[in-house]
């Protein structure tokens, strides 16, 4: 990622949590733990059914006496309507800021230039008032910037950030294997364990009791993790949402994401499956590649 680069994520969006049982509520639901975030921490979460399917993925950042949520612009609303389900009685507020805040990336190198700046995914400064956090999932993915969309262009400029088209980012971020589009078509079709959420810095397993818990510790548990989100290199063709993809004329996978960022479900420890050799779907030759950071 070029020093010199920003990305103004238009397509993220921004919740805010606040009140007096703001803390209590989070940790209840979601599958890190909220005491980690601080002033100087953020984390990468995610909220679950009580099966331990899939729901959604964000990113929470401690924001005066509440939190952000950084989640997909597109899933603002669904995501609202969930929390909003389970608040019941308590003394928590939640609101969509969503037109108000805007997340702009960066590098890494960048960060790293800042007075008090540490080499931690999740590390999180103050830039003026607003914070800006080195990504929490995984340092590769730079660093985040949380700013009201009327001081964004005057503190970039302050900065000497360049504003870039934000396809670069998300195709380093498909490098990297990390799904961060179209996260909608995941929903319930995997456990949240199997979209590598404990490699990137997402499951708290030392934590009590969230949604989605029991399921989530019993596969760890019991090492029966044996599949993974894992990203498509497209070599010919066209993905069809759903397809099975084969190894040797056996399945091995299917296609979850067949946009311009796609991902799979892969048995990954199937003895058919070579990374980087071609394998067939539907309409498509194509190839996938387990990130280093899966051991």
């Amino acid at each position: 990622m070029n020093m010199q680069k920003v990305y103004i994520l238009e397509d993220r969006g921004i919740l805010y949590i606040n009140g007096a049982d703001a803390n209590e509520f989070l940790q209840n639901m979601i599958s890190n733990d909220i005491n980690k975030v601080n002033e100087g921490n953020s984390c990468f979460a995610s909220l679950l059914t009580p099966q331990g399917k899939f729901l959604f993925a964000f990113i929470v950042v401690k924001h005066k006496s509440g939190y952000f949520i950084d989640c997909e612009k597109s899933q603002t609303d669904a995501l609202f309507k969930q929390l909003s389900i389970y608040k019941l009685r308590s003394k928590v507020e939640i609101m969509n800021l969503s037109n108000e805040f805007v997340i702009a990336a960066f590098s890494r190198e960048k960060f790293l230039k800042f007075e008090g700046a540490k080499d931690q995914p999740g590390n999180t400064i103050k830039y003026r008032e607003d914070s800006i956090l080195l990504d929490p999932r995984n340092k590769e993915l730079g660093a985040r910037l949380i700013i009201n969309l009327e001081k964004l262009y005057l503190s970039l400029k302050k900065l000497e950030l360049k504003d870039s088209p934000i396809a670069e980012y998300y195709k380093l971020s498909h490098e990297l294997g990390i799904a961060q589009k179209k996260m909608n078509k995941l929903q319930n079709k995997l456990f949240g364990i199997e979209c590598n959420f404990e490699e990137l810095n997402g499951i708290d397993f030392q934590k009590g009791c969230y949604v989605g818990q029991e399921n989530t510790a019993r596969i760890k548990l019991k090492n029966k993790l044996s599949k993974r989100l894992l990203a498509i290199q497209l070599i010919s063709g066209k993905l069809t949402e759903g397809a099975s993809i084969y190894a040797n004329d056996i399945e091995i996978g299917k296609v979850l994401i067949d946009d311009d960022y796609p991902f799979a479900l892969v048995k990954y420890l199937d003895d058919n499956f070579k990374e980087d050799s071609e394998l067939k779907s539907e309409n498509a030759i194509l190839t996938i590649k387990k990130p280093n950071w899966i051991k």
